[in-house]
């Protein structure tokens, strides 16, 4: 078995990107800050929000975080958006009351939505970048390959399939309708999942030598889980998978301050002209 291990790529990120915000600091005065808001106390997002903090001060990026009542979100957007020195935006998922996460979303300035969730994003968003990251970290080659996305959803599906597409790489993207997802499944090179269903991937799906990189998050008894299921990792050892931890998490933190820096870089840019 062969692990695609977000980890080992994104050490020589972080230091690279390290080097980056230093540059801002020192030849533009400029201190990169990402705003987090979110609405629910839950402990597997509380656990990426620390992540996300730590990785900051790694790299001296500021990470502010605003925890709010759902009624009072668009107030602090409204304020976090006209605030100069925050560089970055991003509204922490899922919302309290999940109706009004489109409307929600939309009050992030393109400029400063480092998540790409609004209507009109200027970054990609984070979880997409950091599968492709992954797989072109690897060398995994992905034209002239069955490539199967399971799922589409706002934060990895969606955009991940319009990443593919502007690559030259058509995908199949299977849903909840989707006849005899399984059978589907069983025909891929390599399967992209992101649905959040544990165990949705079993070992008796997977073709010899498949890909599978798996970015569903779910909880179970207190632990953050995958779509893939154990027996895979037990019984598959002609797979190229991501581990049970340290897949594509680490470099979707990577991505998401990467896109971080870059809302910095434009307002030096401006600056500049």
């Amino acid at each position: 078995m062969r692990l695609l291990n977000g980890r080992d790529l994104a050490g020589y990120i972080k230091e690279r990107q390290g080097a980056q915000v230093r540059a801002l600091r020192q030849a533009h005065g400029i201190n990169p800050k990402l705003a987090i808001v979110l609405t629910i106390d839950n402990p597997v997002i509380d656990t990426y929000v620390r992540m996300k903090q730590k990785y900051g001060a790694d790299i001296l990026i500021s990470v502010d975080v605003h925890r709010v009542f759902q009624n009072e979100v668009r107030n602090r957007l409204k304020e976090l958006s006209a605030d100069d020195s925050v560089h970055a935006i991003i509204v922490q998922l899922p919302l309290e009351d999940t109706t009004e996460t489109e409307d929600v979303l939309s009050l992030v300035p393109a400029h400063k939505d480092v998540d790409g969730l609004g209507s009109n994003p200027e970054f990609e968003p984070a979880t997409a970048l950091a599968i492709m990251w992954l797989l072109a970290g690897y060398n995994i080659e992905l034209k002239g390959k069955d490539v199967v996305l399971v799922g589409r959803g706002k934060l990895v599906g969606a955009p991940l399939e319009k990443m593919l597409l502007s690559a030259g790489i058509t995908p199949r993207v299977l849903v909840k309708e989707t006849p005899d997802v399984p059978g589907e499944i069983s025909k891929a090179d390599v399967i992209i999942t992101a649905t959040g269903v544990h165990g949705l991937i079993t070992a008796d799906i997977l073709k010899q030598k498949a890909v599978v990189v798996d970015a569903g998050v779910a909880s179970e008894g207190g632990k953050t889980v995958g779509d893939v299921a154990t027996d895979v990792y037990e019984s598959r050892d002609d797979l190229t998978i991501t581990p049970v931890k340290g897949g594509v998490g680490p470099l979707t933190v990577c991505a998401l301050f990467e896109n971080t820096i870059r809302a910095a870089q434009r307002v030096a840019s401006a600056k500049k002209a």
